[in-house]
């Protein structure tokens, strides 16, 4: 079974000796260099190959409350009156502005009321409130507090319009803290709309499971928009939310089980300041059309206090289907522990990285593109089985790193490439590895960088190629290709061309293979099936004919074994001006 505490990486020292950033010679991804003895940071397992299915079955079931559970007397109908309320009807009470309920049962509520709703019924009560045109607005607290109850059910009456809000301000040690507060589960359905108004904090929150099937739900909070403790999870609707804080979130880190998100329908549109989708666990996305932004979006300058990410969880993000569309000041998709992306259509824009799992990240289908990023993925693991990848990163493109430290040995991380379509564009290195690769199948196509600091292919251990069609374009200061001894021969040529430029790999006068560069270059690297080593072929750039043998060439890069500088920004791709992973 797996664990699921936080991830925490083990403190241990990297060793360092022989780097020379001097009179550089174009290297292969070996790793013999005499120097190559370290100690590597160990990381807690976790397993990013588990589906949602999986990681849902370790998690404690949410509690769904139909309205028909409470339906064991007649409705009772509570008219709101201004100030005051009208009772039709057993189990419920006004004493003044407040109305109370206290009995299990069907509550259906019409009208305008300035004061507040209190539930508190026996533990083992199941209480049902239709919300048919009301409209509450407490200035003194929430305006509906469910404080006693087992299950609780809001039904959203058809076509009807509802309205709640709450006070401007909360002592600090309020228990009932928001516009609508329950300490029973939560279920949120029907066909009307609900406007909730957080003046002072939450706009929903549920201490044990809360769940929203169907409805149009509106929140506008001052800090987190809906909040379910144990559980979140959202089958269907169209939710709105504009929050201070953070837009989804469940917090509870007592509980390995509970403390999770589930999105499996619904349309979303959220905007927060914090995190737009939080887990204090997991957060699992398997449907429903996502539209996130947080922190004020990638373009936004963010405190280094603030975690600002779109998507965010404690031990696993898997995502198995439905849309996101997230612009984010801070990563986009960000797991303390493994992000697995099985399905689903992922446009993503990150001021920081647009993927990043501190310890393993998967890729087996689905269709992502990052527009724009400091770091395209980042994860100590990453693993490349299916699906489609475009990556636009201002540093690196794919990071293979820990953040322990600068080594230029090989530090124990891995990039595994077994099939999909990747494209990177990068300004730093495009493919980066602080320890080995292997590429095996799939199609993976680089461009970038252009400045002589970094590289197309930067690998500090072996660089292992024995299938799939690799294309790496880049800048030649540190320009790297694929192992010496790969089973799958490679070529390297010095060649220039520029946006635009047509590269055409020719074998014997066939063309094997061609692009349309994205961007210039001074170096190209190509390795596809048709490639023997020892063989002579020709690297054609715009109509000029470099000859190469495959497996050999170059003339720039560092010393063997010893790989190519990292890209910008501090170990383990921290954007300028943040430290490292800022908020987790």
């Amino acid at each position: 079974m797996r664990t699921k505490n936080r991830i925490l990486l083990a403190a241990a020292p990297f060793v360092l000796t022989g780097v020379v950033l001097a009179g550089c010679t174009a290297v292969t991804a070996d790793a013999d260099s005499p120097a190559a003895t370290t100690e590597t940071a160990s990381v807690q397992n976790v397993d990013a190959s588990l589906t949602a299915e999986e990681v849902l079955a370790d998690n404690a079931d949410a509690t769904t409350v139909s309205a028909d559970e409470a339906a064991t007397t007649a409705e009772t109908t509570i008219t709101l009156t201004g100030d005051s309320a009208e009772v039709e009807g057993e189990g419920a009470s006004v004493e003044g502005s407040t109305v109370t309920i206290s009995a299990g049962g069907t509550y259906r509520l019409t009208g305008s009321l300035t004061g507040s709703v209190i539930v508190a019924a026996p533990d083992d009560a199941v209480v049902a409130i239709i919300l048919d045109d009301a409209e509450i607005a407490n200035p003194d607290g929430a305006a509906i507090a469910i404080t006693g109850a087992d299950d609780a059910a809001l039904v959203l009456a058809d076509g009807s319009d509802n309205t709640l809000s709450d006070a401007g301000s909360y002592a600090d040690d309020a228990e009932v803290n928001a516009t609508l507060y329950s300490d029973a589960d939560l279920t949120i359905s029907g066909t009307g709309s609900l406007t909730v108004e957080g003046n002072g904090n939450d706009g929903i929150t549920s201490k044990d499971d809360l769940k929203i099937l169907s409805g149009t739900v509106t929140v506008v909070a001052a800090d987190d928009g809906l909040r379910g403790k144990d559980s979140l999870t959202i089958e269907g609707g169209t939710v709105s939310v504009t929050a201070g804080g953070d837009g989804l979130s469940s917090d509870q880190d007592a509980d390995e089980s509970q403390g999770y998100v589930w999105i499996s329908g619904g349309e979303l549109h959220v905007t927060s300041a914090g995190d737009a989708v939080s887990a204090a666990t997991d957060v699992v996305i398997t449907a429903g059309d996502l539209t996130l932004d947080s922190g004020g979006g990638a373009s936004a300058v963010l405190a280094d206090d603030v975690s600002a990410k779109a998507v965010k969880g404690g031990v696993y993000v898997v995502v198995e289907g439905g849309t996101i569309d997230a612009d984010a000041a801070d990563d986009a998709i960000h797991s303390n522990g493994a992000v697995h992306l099985n399905d689903g259509t992922l446009t993503l824009a990150s001021g920081d990285d647009g993927i990043h799992a501190d310890t393993a990240l998967a890729i087996d289908g689905g269709d992502t593109t990052i527009n724009a990023s400091y770091e395209g993925l980042e994860s100590t693991d990453i693993s490349i089985a299916g699906g489609k990848l475009a990556v636009t990163a201002s540093d690196d493109g794919l990071n293979a790193s820990s953040g322990s430290g600068e080594s230029m040995q090989d530090s124990g991380e891995m990039i595994t490439i077994s099939g999909g379509d990747t494209t990177i564009d990068a300004g730093g290195d495009g493919f980066d590895s602080n320890g080995s690769a292997t590429m095996s199948g799939g199609t993976l196509t680089i461009w970038g960088p252009t400045n002589d600091g970094n590289g197309a292919i930067d690998v500090n251990g072996t660089f292992d190629v024995s299938g799939g069609t690799l294309l790496a374009a880049g800048s030649a200061g540190m320009a790297m290709a694929p192992s010496t001894d790969s089973a799958q021969g490679w070529v390297f040529a010095t060649a220039s061309g520029t946006e635009g430029s047509t590269v055409e790999i020719v074998a014997d006068g066939t063309v094997v293979a061609e692009y349309t560069a994205d961007t210039s270059f001074s170096t190209v690297v190509y390795s596809g099936a048709e490639i023997m080593s020892g063989t002579t072929y020709d690297v054609v750039v715009d109509g000029s004919s470099t000859t190469v043998t495959a497996g050999e060439g170059g003339t720039s890069g560092m010393g063997p074994g010893q790989g190519g500088q990292q890209g910008g920004g501090m170990p383990g791709g921290t954007r300028p001006g943040g430290t490292d992973d800022d908020q987790p």
